[in-house]
């Protein structure tokens, strides 16, 4: 071990104390709580601890001595359990508990979440393991009712020598990182309670044969198993994992911007200098075996400014330099300035950042303008909204050349891969009808006093549509002044400013429109309806979700927001009576009362889209587009509204539509087989809607004899296969069954030596491939990297759009009926690569 061993372990016991201090320092009264009662919690197992399950639940962490405050806790429970005997602690089967990210470093602010590594023995039975990640889920549950962010993981001794086979799993990255992962925890850990670390006392150098030489070690009995724990060293720094690792940074910038950029750009700065990485848990490790002082070199964010600051100043990056030390200000200086500012713990954190800006020479608007963060409004989120997430694309797009570069697959399994970059899709990508949310926790509150709607005609200098301002307005005002933003209807506008917090029941409401029905009643109607029927947030979506296609939610429907038919009827004597009131095809001149519709709904991958349809027609393709959405194996919505804001005959027909789209919904989710028809009469014509198991269509009929031989055609027409299209059984039906709009669908069946493949585009058109040879894994990966790569943008689209990856399924037999299961990586498959 290192020539002053002894030395270095009353060092680290020394430095680890004064970490803890710094934590704590910093956490809130109830963070302060878990955070020190976390040991106790997992070393007694009791009904009256929190986190307590029946069961022969591992208990006991090694080394565990509790402090002044953890006994008096102790005590007190000891006195309600009547006496030590009702507490007594495991067998010490938890080998270490380790905090991990930013806590005790410079990047830690009061409301930090806290990462904690739960370590055992990778012996430990299954079904005990399972109990002991029981009894972690319930003391985060119990530290959530806190407000405490506590993620526990569990950690085998072994995970980092084995395969990579965890998934991703809320804060778990799964199989996105392995070795980098490793890397992270030994430059950010701090022991919270338990054994002490090898890798931190072995020799710098010692690459390939670092496991050698910590077996020697134990062997001659200068570390002992009860007191130290290895969970291993680096042969090399796994190129492999880049992709996986830039996947899951740019998942986390969804709600940790600041910190993913930094992040990003540090991996980009590893495979810059591959083969040869330096690390930086070495350089820390360093810096710890030579330092007689704690110090900010050996403050993990310290180490990743510093590097990162190096690789974008050699490769000439001044912008993205900038932008790294304004994301690094932003993150470590968060709720500094306003709070304990005369604190000792926080002393060190504000002199070092005090450093940094005079080395970085910024101006003092410069300064002023990122401490008032937290009054930021809508343009600067806008505008930092735009610059994260280039920066972030950036990263990504580097890391995605230097794997191409080095021929290296990317070792993240393809259900890791589906899930996260589905994620990545739904939160950023931008397309039409979809309402962008661009405050990706960069400032607290957006609300604005006044909202100003203005409706720009056709033939006029600025585009025909709808605008959105931030302020009241005089008509004449919209001249020389930037709208927020734009679209063709009014609908995406308001949806779009509600769901952005700009929109809130105080906000005041200007209208100024030229040629729709739209009153500024109705409006506030529609704002009021919008905000009943949609939360702000929601839960965050499943993995289940994720890896199926995506289900309508919540679904509210508009009528005659923009064009009211009924509006024009001042002065006429209006004909109704029970052989024409239907609102579809009304009175004795059968006028279609439905003169818009708009929808706005809310998908399982947690996208908010909205549609508008104006016009004769508007009720079928409103019906027809909405149906589209839902595949035949989907669950109905779990909320429908329908709101109405005509002058005349609301209720009538709120309650017309509402009832056909109910039945429309019924006739698409039906689990019957064959086809159904649906005839509506829309003022003086027929339509046909047509469901069939892949989706549905519209036909205008105009005499009996189009119709049934549209009917014949749909029949003729049932199966648009390229490929075995004699087969009448070419594709199962629980294929039909997943079909979705939108993406690409992969289903994979064995069938004796190999599969059969049938493929699903975006517009459910169906390949079909029997008997295919070859491993999934590598047409999976190469299907991926086709995907993933950046010189296959189109015209106008965003690199975004490349993570609306294609969905792979297995179709198995459960209990003698098919069942489709998303695809995973065969573990046992030697060609599997699972980094």
């Amino acid at each position: 071990m290192h020539a002053n061993f002894h030395r270095l372990v009353e060092r680290c016991d020394q430095f680890n104390q004064q970490k803890q201090a710094r934590a704590l320092a910093v956490m809130s009264r109830y963070g302060q709580q878990v955070f020190q009662l976390l040991p106790v919690l997992l070393h007694y197992h009791h009904p009256l601890l929190p986190g307590y399950l029946p069961g022969d639940v591992p208990a006991g962490v090694c080394h565990f001595r509790p402090n002044e405050r953890q006994q008096e806790f102790i005590d007190e429970l000891c006195q309600a359990a009547n006496g030590h005997q009702g507490l007594q602690h495991g067998k010490n089967e938890i080998f270490g508990l380790y905090s991990m990210g930013s806590t005790s470093s410079i990047g830690q602010c009061r409301h930090s979440d806290l990462d904690v590594w739960v370590c055992y023995s990778h012996q430990m039975a299954p079904e005990r393991v399972e109990l002991l990640q029981q009894k972690c889920l319930l003391i985060s549950k119990w530290a959530e009712q806190r407000q405490v962010e506590l993620n526990l993981f569990l950690i085998p001794d072994n995970k980092f020598r084995t395969d990579n086979q965890q998934w991703v799993q809320g804060e778990s990255c799964g199989s996105a990182q392995h070795l980098l992962l490793l890397d992270e925890f030994y430059r950010s850990n701090l022991r919270i309670a338990g054994k002490r670390l090898v890798w931190m006392f072995a020799p710098g150098k010692l690459g390939p044969k670092y496991d050698q030489f910590v077996a020697e070690q134990f062997a001659n009995g200068t570390l002992n198993t009860d007191e130290w724990l290895d969970l291993g060293g680096f042969a090399r720094i796994p190129a492999e994992e880049y992709f996986g690792s830039a996947l899951w940074q740019l998942y986390k910038g969804i709600d940790s911007p600041y910190k993913a950029v930094l992040k990003t750009v540090l991996m980009e700065a590893y495979s810059h200098e591959y083969p040869d990485t330096q690390l930086l848990c070495r350089h820390l490790k360093g810096h710890f075996q030579s330092s007689e002082v704690l110090d900010e070199y050996q403050d993990h964010y310290m180490l990743m400014l510093e590097k990162v600051t190096g690789y974008l100043k050699s490769i000439g990056d001044e912008k993205r330099l900038d932008l790294v030390r304004r994301c690094f200000y932003l993150k470590v200086s968060e709720g500094l300035h306003r709070t304990h500012g005369n604190d000792a713990q926080y002393a060190w954190r504000r002199k070092l950042i005090n450093r940094l800006v005079a080395a970085w020479g910024w101006p003092a608007d410069k300064l002023a303008r990122l401490d008032d963060r937290a009054h930021w409004k809508v343009e600067e989120v806008k505008a930092a909204y735009g610059e994260l997430l280039e920066a972030l694309m950036q990263s990504y797009r580097n890391l995605i050349q230097f794997a191409r570069r080095n021929n290296i697959s990317e070792c993240i399994n393809p259900e890791d891969i589906g899930i996260l970059s589905r994620k990545l899709y739904a939160a950023f990508e931008n397309l039409p009808g979809k309402v962008q949310l661009i405050n990706l926790k960069i400032a607290p509150d957006l609300s604005e006093p006044d909202i100003s709607l203005v409706q720009v005609p056709e033939g006029r200098v600025n585009p025909a549509g709808w605008y959105l301002y931030k302020c009241g307005l005089a008509p004449g005002d919209i001249i020389g002044r930037s709208p927020l933003e734009y679209s063709g209807y009014v609908g995406k506008l308001v949806a779009w400013a509600h769901f952005n917090g700009l929109l809130v029941p105080s906000t005041r409401l200007h209208l100024f429109n030229q040629n729709t029905d739209l009153t500024r009643r109705h409006l506030q109607e529609f704002c009021g309806d919008l905000a009943r029927i949609f939360p702000v947030r929601t839960p965050a979506p499943t993995n289940l979700a994720l890896s199926r296609p995506c289900e309508v939610r919540n679904l509210g429907i508009f009528l005659n927001l923009e064009t009211d038919p009924t509006a024009r009827w001042r002065n006429r004597a209006i004909e109704f009576s029970a052989k024409t009131s239907d609102p579809f095809s009304f009175g004795h001149q059968l006028e279609n009362l439905v003169g818009s519709v708009d929808l706005i709904y809310r998908n399982s991958w947690d996208e908010i889209r909205t549609l508008h349809f104006s016009g004769p027609t508007a009720v079928v393709e409103a019906l027809t587009t909405i149906l589209g959405k839902m595949h035949q194996d989907a669950n109905a919505p779990e909320s429908l509204d329908v709101h109405c804001y005509s002058l005349n005959f609301r209720s009538l027909i709120r309650t017309r539509f509402e009832q056909l789209v109910k039945e429309c919904i019924g006739l698409r989710l039906a689990r019957a087989q064959g086809s159904t028809i649906k005839t509506l009469v829309l003022g003086g014509d027929k339509y046909g809607i047509f469901f069939e198991r892949r989706g549905v269509s519209v036909q205008k009929m105009e005499n009996a004899v189009d119709f049934y031989r549209q009917l014949s055609s749909q029949k003729q027409s049932r199966h648009a296969l390229r490929l075995d299209q004699q087969d009448d059984k070419a594709v199962p039906d629980i294929v039909d069954a997943y079909a979705s709009e939108g993406l690409m669908q992969f289903f994979f069946e064995d069938a004796g030596d190999g599969y059969n493949l049938y493929i699903l585009d975006e517009a459910n058109r169906v390949e079909v491939y029997r008997q295919v040879s070859g491993s999934k894994d590598e047409l999976v990966q190469s299907i991926n990297r086709f995907y993933t790569s950046h010189h296959e943008h189109g015209v106008g689209q965003s690199h975004f759009a490349n993570f609306n990856l294609p969905q792979y399924y297995e179709i198995v037999a459960a209990d003698g009926q098919p069942r489709v299961l998303p695809y995973r990586t065969v573990k046992d498959d030697p060609r599997a690569c699972l980094g």
